[in-house]
């Protein structure tokens, strides 16, 4: 076995890969940029090699010097994570040319898949069912519609080296397909250097689901059940679990042994997943197979106790795998979310800056991939993470935080723990998408398991403006904020030094307000907790430790209930469930004075043009006195490698420009005015 292994990676994923090494007794080195000399990573490793400017490609990409820190160190292998180098055939050669150990697929595996149209064409020849189409060179757009109409609209037009959603269109009708043939030749020429467009038959209601598999190099492999991956926005995965509410057996039966063809056709060596896009009548077809550790390799750990890195280390060290189809069990159901440090009351945008809290909720003993879930209870939480609190939320990398994941017997109870786990993840300092997370979980289509891939774009096409509690939540909210206010005020009265009779100066009548709603209550207390006695004659029984100044409670109010405690004049900021309220307490009389209060209206900044996110201005397209149109690009706004074009709103004038190109910018920041 190896002694030492080098991390080609950073974030959470490098501090992923030395739990497993650390546990197989292998020594780690982490390599970094100027921007992660503080990292979670560079921590956890047992030797670490500085590589560059924050930039990756001036550091993490750079093969030349990831091989140099390789061989200051003596490592005798390289595990390169997801993203970066870890799909470069070029770097998987260069260790190779050095006898240092890829911890991934051989060099032609890379290759024959990284290619589109050249992966479409394995598939077919090794039987694996696929999207009906043409993928041949199309040589312009008359030939696209000619192509369109024998598959049968809809199609999907794609660029063959694509990713990320570049250079993809989807026609309707011969127009359609004739505009989006030049589209996305363009766009793929523009982002990739390569042009090839192929056309395929574009499926509805679809999911995205994928197989885990896993081979060694003696010509065994296995798959490891599915993920769900259908909770995407901007063809970027956000929700992940295993199994598949959706599949039978019968169907991850075809599509694993499918999988496990494709990967040994291509003489496939390591872990390995290959994604099927499937209809509403289980109809599977190959979309494309990933020659790496996906980001969401986590729920199937959960669900089958297999140590995915471990194996990785094992296979490229030669070692054949120690289990075969029929020790694969799936046990149980486990929940992945993406915590990213983007604002989803900003249309995600990303944020960055320090972490000025960062308390995660706790692991089960189950976090570390390898012991069986079932082993460690009912519940197991695990948090994949790279940061930590203080730590900066850089400009210059993936926006990813951490990765939550629940395991439980049953999807609802899974689910279930997922809610209670993002409650109370505490994260201060930055924008995150924590509520749009809890919105999901409690959206009846994902309780349902019904969702497609167009779920986050049917279900919020105006994006997301926060959770609305329904009427059952809202007074189990309403009675905890009474009983801790409350509390709050015996202890204030205490502290001002009242001590006589402060229970009869606190009272026991109060109105709370929250989400444009009002509830009179009666607290009454015991040494136990308190009874809360609604106007209509309905009553909550309210038990907790909370104290003041606690910025989280948990709350028994009916059944469990978790909030993010904030103090705010009269009141809380509660945040539950993907709602952010302002709760106030009041006695009777007050809550008759604030409804005589005016309402206090926000700034006018209509004639402004504010920064966005925090971010660094590459160009401004506009000058002083200059008159611009509805839809006119002002400046240009760079952070965590994404342009962002900000548009005029209307037809105005431009009489003031505070920021030019080169300035970083704060949220809200004024970046110019109008007339």
């Amino acid at each position: 076995m190896f002694d030492k292994i080098l991390i080609a990676n950073r974030g959470e994923i490098a501090c992923r890969v030395i739990k497993s090494a650390r546990k197989m007794g292998i020594k780690t080195v982490a390599i970094y940029s100027d921007a992660d000399k503080q990292a979670l990573h560079v921590q956890m490793a047992d030797e670490a090699v500085h590589i560059g400017p924050p930039p990756a490609n001036q550091s993490y990409i750079v093969i030349d010097k990831v091989m140099e820190a390789i061989k200051k160190t003596g490592a005798q292998a390289v595990h390169p994570g997801y993203g970066f180098l870890s799909e470069n055939a070029k770097f998987a050669e260069a260790l190779e040319a050095a006898g240092v150990a890829f911890i991934g697929p051989p060099k032609g595996a890379i290759e024959a898949m990284g290619d589109k149209i050249t992966s479409k064409k394995i598939a077919q020849d090794a039987n694996v069912s696929t999207v009906p189409g043409y993928m041949g060179l199309i040589e312009d757009a008359d030939e696209a519609v000619k192509i369109s109409n024998e598959i049968g609209y809809p199609v999907m037009i794609k660029a063959s080296a694509g990713g990320g959603g570049k250079g993809m269109r989807i026609a309707w009708n011969d127009e359609e397909a004739r505009e989006g043939f030049q589209s996305s030749k363009n766009e793929a020429a523009n982002s990739f250097g390569d042009d090839r467009i192929f056309i395929e038959k574009f499926v509805t209601q679809p999911r995205h689901i994928e197989i885990q598999v896993l081979c060694d190099a003696h010509g065994n492999g296995v798959y490891l059940g599915e993920r769900e991956c259908s909770i995407q926005r901007r063809n970027q995965k956000v929700v992940e679990e295993a199994p598949s509410p959706f599949l039978d057996e019968a169907t991850r039966k075809a599509m694993g042994e499918q999988s496990v063809a494709l990967a040994k056709a291509v003489g496939y060596a390591s872990a390995g997943t290959v994604e099927f896009i499937v209809d509403g009548e289980k109809n599977f077809y190959f979309l494309e197979m990933n020659t790496r550790l996906q980001v969401e390799h986590p729920v199937t750990e959960l669900i089958t106790g297999v140590d995915l890195v471990e194996q990785m280390i094992r296979v490229a060290n030669g070692e054949p795998l120690s289990i075969t189809q029929d020790d694969v069990k799936l046990q149980g159901w486990a929940i992945e979310n993406r915590l990213y440090a983007e604002d989803p009351y900003r249309n995600f945008l990303p944020s960055i800056g320090r972490l000025t809290r960062y308390r995660p909720p706790a692991e089960t003993k189950a976090y570390t991939p390898g012991v069986q879930p079932g082993d460690a209870g009912d519940e197991v939480v695990r948090n994949d993470t790279g940061v930590y609190e203080g730590g900066e939320i850089s400009m210059y990398y993936d926006p990813m935080i951490a990765k939550l994941c629940t395991w439980a017997p049953t999807r609802d109870a899974a689910i279930e723990a997922m809610r209670v786990a993002l409650d109370s993840f505490e994260v201060e300092g930055i924008g995150h998408n924590l509520p749009f997370l809890s919105a999901v979980m409690d959206h009846p289509i994902f309780i349902k398991g019904d969702m497609t891939t167009a779920f986050i774009e049917e279900q919020y096409p105006e994006g997301f403006e926060g959770a609305e509690l329904p009427e059952a939540q809202l007074k189990r909210v309403a009675a905890a904020a009474a009983a801790m206010y409350r509390v709050a005020e015996i202890r204030r009265t205490r502290v001002s030094g009242r001590m006589d009779n402060h229970e009869r100066r606190v009272g026991k009548k109060w109105v709370v307000t929250l989400q444009g709603q009002e509830f009179a209550v009666k607290v009454k207390a015991d040494k136990d907790g308190s009874t809360v006695k609604f106007e209509d004659g309905s009553k909550l029984r309210v038990a907790s430790d909370w104290t003041p100044g606690d910025q989280l409670a948990e709350v028994d109010v009916d059944g469990r209930l978790v909030l993010k405690v904030g103090k705010i004049s009269g009141g809380f900021r509660l945040r539950t469930r993907g709602a952010d309220l302002k709760v106030h307490v009041r006695t009777p009389r007050q809550a008759e004075l604030a409804k005589l209060m005016p309402e206090k209206l926000p700034p006018d900044t209509s004639k402004m043009l504010l920064c966005p996110m925090p971010g660094l201005i590459v160009k401004v397209d506009v000058e002083v006195g200059d008159e611009v149109q509805e839809g006119q690009a002002l400046c240009t706004v760079e952070a965590m490698k994404m342009e962002n074009i900000l548009r005029a709103e209307k037809t105005t004038v431009v009489t003031k420009i505070n920021a030019a190109a080169g300035d970083s910018l704060a949220v809200d920041d004024v970046i110019m005015e109008f007339e």
